[in-house]
Formats: structure tokens, sequence, C-alpha cells
């Protein structure tokens, strides 16, 4: 059986200086929050964590933005402030991760008789 094989959403904030990144739940849960503001934020995103991709676009490796950077980006380093900011200036991505196909356990030797 395939393994991975899941959606990943995430909104994508073309920024000044850097690129930023946040995981959401889903696209659909990103619009009803757009269009109904009491919708709290934890049921958004996924982790409250914010990355930067140092203008290497959505798909490249993400670091995790400082407060320094958030700062001198949105001019506050209160993450909800970004997040927010970021979800209403951001573009909304969803990728399909590639199955993953492979020994399921290794620790278990070789299958085969010698």
């Amino acid at each position: 059986m395939p393994r991975g094989n899941a959606s990943q959403s995430k909104v994508h904030y073309q920024g000044k200086v850097d690129d930023f990144v946040i995981m959401v739940d889903d696209i659909k849960s990103v619009q009803n929050w757009k269009d109904d503001r009491s919708i709290p934020l934890a049921h958004v995103v996924s982790g409250f964590k914010i990355f930067v991709t140092h203008k290497h676009g959505a798909q490249n490796a993400h670091d995790t933005a400082s407060k320094q950077t958030l700062e001198n980006e949105f001019g506050t380093h209160n993450e909800d402030e970004c997040i927010i900011k970021i979800l209403e200036g951001g573009t909304l991505q969803e990728t399909e991760a590639s199955e993953r196909q492979g020994p399921k356990n290794e620790t278990m030797g070789p299958r085969q008789a010698h």
C-alpha cells in the first residue's frame, strides 16, 4: 500500500525582502476564514510557525523566520498579526505529495532465501 499520498496546503507571501510561507489545514478553511473572521486562526493554520524561503519561492527549503525578519517585513514581530497579513496578502497553494514505495520495515532483514 502506498504511503505519504496526502495533499499539503500553504500560503505563500512574496514580501519586499523575503518570501514567507505558512502551512494551513486546507484551502477551504482559509477561504471560510476570509469570509468570516470570527473563525479562530487555530482552525485555519497548521501550527503557528512562519517560514522564510530567502526569495527562493514556495517550493524551496523553509527556514523559521526570525523576529527581526518579521519586524522588518510586517512592522511587528507578533506572529499572530504576521500570520493574518500573510493570509490576507498571500497566494494559496496546494500540492499533492507523491506516494512512497519501498520497504516497509527494514529491520526485518532480507526476505529472500539465500
